[in-house]
């Protein structure tokens, strides 16, 4: 019942039903057109996840009714109604959406004429422009319902789904630390491999937030929109983020080396260095940028106390590998759990002013 971002999605589907019967009730009330099917259908596709797409994709959309009502009258007009006539229509309809500005209206194209010609309005240009007028009508009303009442800004979907990633490595750096040992195998380093490519689908959904946040700020009338144009730090942290997933893959496949070429670690370095990973992850999973900094240090400690060693020149490639790679990871997400919770500027602004 807290949750925003479920809110703002339940919000939009009410706004999308309320458009839809609001669409069909002008026709039909208002204006009196007779069956008016696509007033409702019109502004059920417009009414789009941010002001600016619904803005876009209404032109888009009228250009498609258009083009459908045009073509269902033409294919009525000289071939008639029949399978022959009608995979005619549809075939021309679908490549229509191939055409750029309209690709993601084919299927809307050849949708409307089809409703168009095999409810017998092909042959009636007077209905024909009254199905026009349904559709100038469900656009126009889907935008003013989508504009006016509480226009969606995404910035905080885009903030919750970072904030879920840098907890997840964080998990994942102390699965890691758990499972070295001599017990560690093939099938270990392989589920930690495809758990980083699962994180990397997360951050690509993620970067998709961001961008539908920065889009939510345009042609939006609220007086926060601005800020949401330009979520400042989302984009830099998912960079670090993304650093980081390459640097585990990166400190895994050295694991992996180091299990085939079976080569036994000097304990006084495993030990030191799991615990520190285990410690990384344990910082980053409840963040604390104080305690990852440590890590860092402790880090330089243990290459330090190490380089004095007289250790056989065969392990230095993967404990070299190992410190680099774990330093690299605390110094991408030192700064993302500095930044934890994430938070969108606008509300960061509201909570200043409100202090």
């Amino acid at each position: 019942m807290r949750d925003p971002v479920a809110w703002t999605n339940v919000i939009q589907v009410a706004k999308t039903v309320l458009a839809a019967v609001l669409a069909w009730v002008v026709a039909v009330d208002v204006f009196g057109l007779p069956q008016p099917f696509l007033a409702p259908w019109a502004a059920l596709l417009v009414v789009h996840a941010t002001v600016y797409r619904s803005f876009s994709r209404g032109l888009q959309q009228v250009a498609a009714t258009v083009l459908g009502v045009l073509l269902a009258w033409g294919t009525g007009q000289v071939l008639g109604l029949d399978p022959v006539a009608l995979a005619v229509m549809l075939l021309v309809g679908l490549l229509v959406g191939l055409v750029r500005g309209l690709r993601a209206e084919g299927t809307a194209v050849a949708a409307t004429a089809l409703i168009v010609l095999t409810t017998g309005y092909s042959s009636e240009e007077f209905l024909l422009l009254g199905r026009l007028f349904d559709t100038g009508i469900g656009v126009a009303i889907g935008l003013v319902v989508n504009a006016l009442m509480w226009p969606p800004l995404h910035d905080q979907a885009a903030a919750r789904a970072i904030d879920g990633i840098d907890d997840q490595v964080g998990e994942l750096l102390r699965e890691i630390a758990a499972g070295v040992g001599p017990g560690c195998g093939d099938s270990d380093v392989e589920a930690w491999i495809e758990r980083t490519r699962e994180l990397d689908e997360e951050i690509d959904r993620a970067w998709g937030l961001v961008r539908q946040a920065r889009e939510s700020g345009r042609l939006n009338p609220r007086r926060e929109s601005w800020a949401v144009r330009r979520p400042g730090g989302f984009g830099e942290l998912l960079d670090r983020l993304e650093q980081s997933l390459s640097e585990i893959r990166s400190m895994v496949r050295t694991l992996d080396h180091s299990i085939a070429d079976v080569q036994e670690w000097d304990p006084g370095f495993r030990t030191r260095w799991v615990g520190l990973l285990d410690e990384a992850g344990a910082a980053i999973v409840s963040p604390d940028s104080s305690r990852i900094a440590e890590v860092r240090h402790r880090l330089m400690e243990l290459t330090t106390d190490f380089s004095t060693e007289d250790l056989p020149a065969r392990h230095w490639p993967e404990y070299g590998g190992l410190i680099l790679n774990l330093r690299n990871i605390v110094t991408s997400m030192d700064q993302v759990a500095a930044a934890t919770p994430i938070t969108p500027s606008r509300l960061q602004q509201r909570r200043s002013v409100r202090g």
